[in-house]
């Protein structure tokens, strides 16, 4: 019997670019794709897995839900969980909740009516509506981006990364550093961030002000908004901004350039995420990479031997990250 590993050496190239042609999943450059049709057509090897559905009560699908499909970061979660699973023989259903927290639950059912083998969750939010919802689910499930109580996550350590950050500005010399964030709907971005930067100020013996906290959303222009707030509100200018992401950070460079407060002379800007756009702007952004691909591959590792066990047991990583040094700190 022909196997797939078998398809994979005759046309030279991976199992996992023999499972993404025959799934129609992820990239494939046409050279290799021709190679393995090629091979396909001369063995006449059939795909079986309709077969296999039927002993196995196994749909080879899983769900990921997603809270946006344009950013980065999901992008690169959604390849590292592809390329995992892929090589298992998985496709991916994605469902977007476009940061509607409904619609986390509305979509964990839909996708537990289709069937699916597991479902990924790359979280916003910890409510306990939701959590209810997964436990009633009885299936393998992974959350990323989000600590969630009782199920197996993957999450980054946002509460020292913010530490960290905060920390570079006062070891810079910078002693009114100010705060952009997002609401604390968020445990993630918009809790353990902020409680970081807090943290950093008061063992350095530097109070906390509100007057140099703006809590907006994940959006350039809120980022833009938000600092326009901090200049306009406050006769003395901060010297430093950390941004809760870096998105939020480029909206606020944009009106400090406007406003022709230079950066890092007059003010410092550091933020965490790690996107494309942070590496061309000018002056290159002082960041944190979470590495985002090597999340959306731990959680595919898990929802995998999950499903492989018929084990619902609870599983925690929690991920590093690395300082990227711009021009902005």
């Amino acid at each position: 019997m022909i196997t797939i590993l078998d398809i994979a050496k005759m046309a030279n190239v991976s199992r996992t670019t023999v499972s993404r042609v025959l799934n129609n999943t992820g990239y494939v450059s046409e050279e290799a794709r021709e190679r393995v049709m090629k091979v396909i057509d001369e063995t006449g090897y059939v795909p079986s897995q309709q077969a296999k559905s039927l002993r196995t009560k196994e749909t080879k699908v899983v769900g990921v839900i997603l809270p946006r499909i344009s950013t980065e970061t999901s992008s690169k979660v959604v390849s590292g969980i592809d390329e995992v699973l892929s090589e298992h023989g998985y496709q991916i259903l994605l469902a977007i909740t476009n940061l509607q927290i409904e619609k986390e639950i509305e979509y964990l059912t839909l996708l537990a009516n289709r069937q699916v083998d597991g479902i990924i969750l790359v979280a916003t939010n910890v409510q306990q509506e939701l959590i209810k919802e997964i436990e009633k689910l009885k299936l393998p499930f992974v959350v990323i981006g989000q600590n969630m109580p009782g199920i197996s996550s993957v999450y980054y350590d946002d509460y020292h990364a913010a530490k960290y950050l905060t920390l570079l500005l006062l070891n810079k010399g910078k002693e009114r550093i100010a705060y952009i964030g997002v609401h604390e709907t968020d445990q993630a971005v918009g809790v353990l961030r902020k409680e970081g930067y807090i943290d950093a100020l008061k063992e350095n013996q530097i109070p906390p002000s509100e007057k140099w906290i703006e809590i907006g959303s994940f959006h350039l222009e809120s980022g833009y908004e938000c600092m326009k707030k901090l200049i306009e509100n406050n006769e003395d200018l901060p010297d430093a901004v950390f941004a809760a992401t870096d998105r939020i950070a480029i909206g606020a460079m944009r009106y400090l350039q406007e406003k022709n407060i230079r950066i890092p002379e007059d003010m410092s800007i550091v933020s965490i995420g790690t996107s494309e756009l942070s590496k061309y702007i000018s002056p290159k952004l002082t960041t944190i990479d979470y590495e985002n691909e090597k999340a959306g591959k731990a959680g595919a590792d898990i929802l995998y031997n999950k499903m492989k066990a018929g084990v619902l047991g609870e599983k925690k990583i929690v991920l590093n990250y690395r300082i990227i040094e711009g021009d902005t700190l």
